[in-house]
């Protein structure tokens, strides 16, 4: 019964893959990057499986566990899907609050229906998951935004190393990475299209915010948060105001203040000072399990609002520009470190071409809230991640932004636009 259930699971996906792919491959200048790309995440895929990190397999190992309890006894199964517990035979998992461990434990076991068991396969779900939706993202973009370069999004989300390197095979960056893409695509369609929403594609994009959501809820709420601003900017432009930039500006900062405000009054764990806490329990946790490698420093780092914005600039070009090629001695941390090189060079182009008066052509509002976004998320980052390495992997939900928005001026433009057309 299971392995029918997967051989037709595995051919409707099959067939999925193969309808989405033959209209792409058609596209003008675009659809001849399609093979390309897609064998270059293959390999990027086949490498994470064939040496899976300790994640990988600690989430594939937990929800093999799920699935023979789905088989055995669906109704606890179902159970442990809607809470945070699991117990079945040996195993006897609590999870006190959400969980985005166990959020991922949940979604092998329903891969495992396809997938049964295999490390391998799942991987190859989240990876074409992930690569689709970057795709589409970029196919939105050109059909929204004709005059910037697609091939920015190409390669923040399809082709930028570490981009490509975590959100391969079995991982949360798959997941994230993925889910984010899709929603924002959905969300510059309804925003900026000429077509309304259909009704499948307003609960997709519900289900996919969940799911972004679930996969790691501090990185999704800040992309959320930067989208519903920018619904708030495109709501205002609609109805006849908004025009000027410093107004859209102020908007975006009234809306994230009162946010801020919001939120802390709703639940006690996003109030200032428990949030600063737990930012310098993780930092000091973090820490002290780096001890004897390159890690980020900050000695006089403490929970006060006042002192964590006064370290905020510090963590932001930290989470941008470490390691550097020549700490850490490790083949990893040199080309980590030439790729941290590449993106400070890229986002120096950027600064010169944009004080020239060519910063490209996306609108402002959008520009405005993905910026936003991924000065805050480096911020935190920087802040609560001082083992480069963690930092590294953590990266992968801002850099796709980052370099998208980096490479959209005159400059970058005119060399993309010869690779993709």
């Amino acid at each position: 019964m299971k392995l029918l259930l997967a051989l037709v699971l595995n051919a409707g996906l099959l067939l999925l893959l193969w309808r989405w792919l033959r209209p792409r491959l058609t596209e003008a200048g675009l659809g001849r990057w399609l093979l390309p790309l897609l064998g270059l995440k293959l390999l990027a895929w086949a490498a994470a499986s064939w040496r899976p990190s300790a994640d990988s397999g600690h989430m594939q190992l937990f929800g093999n566990a799920l699935s023979r309890q789905l088989w055995e006894s669906p109704v606890a199964w179902l159970h442990t899907a809607l809470g945070n517990e699991f117990h079945f035979h040996d195993w006897h998992v609590v999870f006190h609050g959400f969980s985005n461990t166990f959020f991922m434990y949940k979604v092998v076991s329903m891969l495992n229906l396809g997938a049964v068991g295999s490390l391998w396969v799942s991987g190859l779900y989240a990876s074409l998951f992930c690569f689709v939706a970057g795709w589409e993202l970029a196919r939105t973009v050109r059909r929204l935004f004709p005059d910037t370069p697609t091939g920015a999004v190409l390669v923040g989300f399809l082709l930028w190393p570490s981009v490509l390197f975590w959100t391969a095979g079995l991982t949360k960056e798959s997941v994230l990475v993925g889910s984010g893409a899709a929603v924002v695509a959905l969300v510059l369609q309804w925003l900026y299209g000429s077509e309304k929403l259909r009704l499948w594609q307003w609960l997709a994009l519900l289900a996919l915010a969940a799911l972004h959501f679930e996969a790691r809820f501090f990185f999704a709420g800040l992309l959320l948060a930067a989208l519903a601003g920018l619904a708030a900017i495109r709501t205002g432009q609609w109805l006849g105001g908004l025009r000027r930039r410093w107004g859209q500006v102020l908007l975006l900062g009234l809306l994230l203040a009162g946010g801020v405000f919001v939120v802390g009054q709703v639940s006690p764990v996003f109030t200032m000072n428990r949030f600063t806490s737990r930012l310098l329990t993780n930092y000091r946790e973090l820490y002290a399990k780096s001890a004897g490698r390159p890690r980020i420093e900050y000695p006089d780092l403490r929970p006060t609002g006042e002192n964590v914005l006064a370290h905020t600039p510090a963590a932001i070009g930290a989470a941008l520009a470490r390691p550097w090629p020549w700490e850490g001695g490790g083949a990893l941390y040199v080309v980590a470190g030439l790729e941290n090189l590449a993106l400070l060079a890229v986002l120096l182009w950027s600064v010169v071409q944009t004080l020239r008066g060519r910063p490209g052509r996306l609108p402002f509002a959008l520009v405005l809230v993905l910026l936003l976004y991924c000065v805050l998320l480096a911020a935190l980052l920087g802040l609560s991640s001082p083992n480069l390495g963690t930092l590294s992997r953590y990266r992968a939900a801002l850099l796709p932004y980052l370099v998208w928005l980096a490479l959209q001026h005159e400059g970058a433009a005119r060399w993309l636009r010869r690779l993709v057309m």
